[in-house]
Parts: C-alpha cells; structure tokens; sequence
C-alpha cells in the first residue's frame, strides 16, 4: 500500500499543533517510519513546511526536512501534469491538486489529507490521518470506499 501525505498532515506531526487530526497526523507518520506502507509527499510541500517552520531557527527547519524526507519519498510532476492542474478549474486550490498530480504521477492509490473536501476531483482516493491509520491497523473493518 502506498499514500501521498499532504503537508497540512506533515506539519501536524512536526508542530503537534492543535487539529482535529493531529493524533491521527502522529500516527500515520509513525506507520510509514516503521515500514507499514510506503509514504510519499510532493516536492513543493517541503517549501511549504519551510515557510511554515519560518520563525524556528534555520538548523530545526533543516532538521526536520531531512527528518520527513527520511520518512517520505519527495515525488513531483512532469511538465504536462503542471499545466493541466493550471488548468483544471474543478480543483478550487491549485495546490491541492499539484498534490493530486504529484500522487497521480507517482502511481500512488491515496492522498491523505486533513482537508478531504477540497479533493473530491482527486484521481486518488483521499482519507483523512484518522481514516488512513485505521486502514492500515484495522483492514477488514474499513469501509468499501477507501478500500
């Protein structure tokens, strides 16, 4: 099994900020660093996660890139992807589908997500960090859409 995670999860686990899905954010990161399935994220999150981390000393911020990049595979998107996600007016957030492009590109089946409403024009199937882990630790009792 194999998921892109969304910077928004990315940075719940660096920052253990206050989300509905920050346990679940811990615990999707800590699956994919024991091997559980295999994670991966979009390259431009890492600019994200940097101009997030912004007030951390520049040290941390190298740490925990390199933390997540141990963790994650970094994947993008060819030239064609990147024009036609300019293009696709059902994404109202062009990086929500950057994302989705990066996935799609990498061959990966889920996208996971704090923000799982603006991706129902994802080509992944899309779960939120509580739904995921749950996939992962419990496959037989998840439901028939995520499967």
């Amino acid at each position: 099994m194999d998921a892109l995670i969304d910077a928004n999860v990315i940075l719940d686990y660096i920052t253990e900020r206050e989300d509905p899905f920050r346990d679940g954010s811990k615990k999707v990161m800590e699956l994919c660093a024991r091997d559980r399935f295999r994670g991966y994220m979009a390259f431009h999150s890492l600019s994200i996660i940097w101009y997030f981390l912004r007030k951390r000393p520049v040290k941390e911020r190298r740490f925990w890139l390199r933390s997540v990049c141990d963790i994650l595979t970094v994947v993008g998107a060819e030239h064609e992807q990147v024009l036609e996600a300019i293009d696709n007016e059902a994404f109202e957030d062009f990086e929500d589908c950057l994302q989705d492009e990066c996935a799609w590109n990498a061959g990966v089946r889920y996208i996971v997500t704090c923000n799982v409403k603006d991706f129902r024009q994802a080509k992944a199937t899309v779960c939120n960090p509580d739904e995921f882990a749950a996939l992962l630790e419990y496959p037989n009792l998840a439901p028939e859409w995520i499967k």
